[in-house]
């Protein structure tokens, strides 16, 4: 089975915030996941995003593969932290 880790879109109309899931590649986009992993909404001043790294790391270890915008965000998220330290 390919598993991936990607983003899962929930919300209402014109305020979408996403999910980070681990689920089949098989699946739709907003289907069935395996495990959330995370959040990220970002329409307020300042983006949320939170991720479990101890899980994401897991399930790297385990094969799966990030989506290119979840990789991204890790990355733009990365860069946040070290500016403000």
């Amino acid at each position: 089975m390919a598993v991936r880790i990607r983003m899962k879109r929930f919300g209402s109309k014109n305020r979408p915030q996403w999910r980070i899931v681990v689920s089949d590649a098989r699946m739709p986009r907003d289907g069935r996941f395996i495990e959330e992993v995370g959040y990220y909404d970002a329409l307020p001043k300042e983006d949320i995003f939170v991720v479990k790294q101890d899980r994401l790391d897991y399930w790297v270890k385990q094969g799966a593969q990030m989506s290119v915008a979840l990789k991204s965000l890790l990355r733009r998220q990365k860069r946040k932290t070290r500016k403000s330290a």
